[in-house]
């Protein structure tokens, strides 16, 4: 064995180590589906606001919102607490059998996860009393708010609740009872629709009907614009789906009715005229992945960090944006400069590779690939959920966006998400690593198992399932179209959907 080789096999084994430590970590932290449904669910509630004499928006309103939002909301947010409870109960029994067991950092990582729950777990009290006060049930709200105190007197940092829950009883009880900073601790702990319900009846309580009508007016722009993001989260995936399910029906009927003739069939696919053999390919993935990503840059920011004195969760908004784009920027120059290095022997490569043409019809194989990838990731993802329950970790950017206000750190998101992910990943699980495995896999097989390394590289254990599906409609798109510009303008489109829907969903927690 080359030392060359006997240096990849430490790595590898490193890199297979830290990946799954990686992935065993996700499985304690929350997807962010739970998230989404539940923005999707304030933003429904922000809808109940409309008056009724709002005539052209009034179908609208019906068809997104239902018979009764606010029971539908309820259960909801019960989903959601249970699942979080689920998620409170693991952290603490790893808490309690990993003493002396687990690293420093993995103690300190668990630590945190518990304190994030028993935040959120907090938030969603203080949701759903007042969910329950608006459906009548007064006493369980009051039973609901004064578990927020009871756990606040546990746990120090959620004094703030604990004084909102405070607040919110006072407003319900009989007699009322007015707390100082009353308006304030509301603003600040509460968004969207549950601020305005509990300003309501403080304004009402206080009888300041200047204030009370200026709530009213915010409220109804506040619904006009929720139920617009509804129709747009809600109605174009839909639309979308209807088209991708078209398009997957011809494909079926191509495939029935001309069998190896069809696009479908990969069998006799003609694969990549590949100069390297394995060990290039195992370099690339390694190095210029792997230690790059899991390894050199962590480290390398662990340097600055220590020097600068900066934690990145201690920056601004636009601040972290940039961090993420300047990291994912180091990421990919280091990963495609390994890639250079490593294939510059084998230069000028055989036609075919890394191909980027705009003449052909890349366009009509990346929009197909779209429509045809959201009703199967769709369809996977619901299977997923089960599977999960609500556990598994999420992309760390999704969350970040969804909580987005800054249009500047939110064009930077874009930026990363649909311009940077797309043209490094495309090059990297397509252009290079796909085609160099159809040296020893037929067409079909370098798709599957450059799926998986695409899903894989992640980190997201929810997450595998779904790229996975993703990645193989990717491949497919890049294979049929020998284009790298459909699968990079596949994988935009994925990117921008997403980033899109979140801003949306996000825009609707305020006022």
């Amino acid at each position: 064995m080359t030392i060359k080789r006997a240096i990849l096999a430490v790595l590898t084994a490193l890199a297979i180590f830290l990946i799954g430590q990686d992935l065993l970590n996700s499985w304690n932290q929350p997807q962010i589906q739970s998230r989404l449904e539940l923005y999707q669910t304030n933003l429904l509630l922000q809808a109940t606001a409309l008056r009724e004499d709002d005539a052209n928006l009034q179908s609208a309103r019906k068809a997104l919102l239902g018979a009764e939002p606010l029971k539908t909301a309820e259960e909801q947010y019960q989903d959601v607490r249970k699942q979080a409870e689920k998620s409170l109960k693991r952290t603490r029994s790893l808490l309690a059998k990993t003493p002396g067991k687990t690293s420093e950092s993995e103690n300190k990582t668990l630590q945190q996860t518990e304190s994030k729950l028993r935040r959120l777990l907090a938030d969603l009290d203080l949701s759903l009393g007042i969910l329950q006060v608006e459906q009548g049930q007064v006493e369980t709200a009051l039973k609901t708010w004064k578990s927020v105190m009871d756990q606040a007197a546990l746990v120090p940092s959620l004094e703030p609740l604990e004084k909102t829950a405070d607040v919110l009883s006072g407003l319900w009880e009989k007699p009322p009872q007015l707390l100082p900073d009353a308006e304030p601790l509301l603003k600040k702990n509460l968004d969207g629709w549950f601020e305005n319900r509990a300003l309501s009846q403080l304004y009402q309580l206080q009888q300041r009907q200047d204030a009370l009508q200026a709530l009213q007016a915010r409220e109804q722009a506040a619904a006009e614009q929720a139920l617009r993001n509804l129709a747009i989260v809600g109605g174009v995936p839909i639309l979308g789906c209807l088209i991708g399910v078209g398009i997957l029906l011809f494909l079926a009927s191509q495939w029935f009715l001309r069998g190896k003739q069809s696009l479908l069939n990969l069998t006799d696919a003609q694969g990549w005229a590949t100069p390297w053999d394995g060990e290039v390919v195992w370099q690339v993935l390694i190095l210029g992945f792997f230690f790059v990503g899991q390894i050199a840059l962590p480290l390398l920011l662990g340097i600055l960090q220590s020097v600068s004195g900066l934690e990145p969760t201690a920056l601004g908004e636009q601040e972290r944006a940039l961090f993420i784009l300047t990291n994912y920027l180091l990421l990919a120059a280091g990963g495609l400069g390994v890639l250079y290095f490593s294939i510059q022997p084998f230069l000028p490569l055989p036609e075919g590779w890394f191909r980027l043409d705009l003449k052909g019809n890349w366009i009509g194989w990346g929009l197909g690939g779209y429509f045809a990838a959201l009703p199967l990731v769709i369809l996977i993802s619901l299977i997923n959920q089960k599977i999960w329950q609500g556990q598994g970790g999420s992309n760390p950017i999704l969350p970040i966006a969804l909580e987005g206000k800054n249009p500047a750190a939110l064009f930077i998101f874009f930026v990363t998400a649909a311009i940077a992910a797309p043209i490094f990943e495309e090059i990297l699980f397509r252009g290079f690593l796909l085609s160099s495995l159809t040296r020893y896999f037929p067409v079909w097989g370098a798709i599957a198992l450059s799926s998986v390394l695409f899903a894989i590289a992640h980190l997201s254990l929810s997450e595998v399932l779904p790229l996975t599906v993703l990645g193989m409609v990717l491949g497919f798109v890049y294979v049929r179209s020998r284009n790298l510009l459909s699968s990079m303008l596949l994988h935009s489109l994925w990117n921008s959907g997403t980033l899109l829907s979140l801003i949306l969903l996000g825009s609707g927690q305020g006022n």
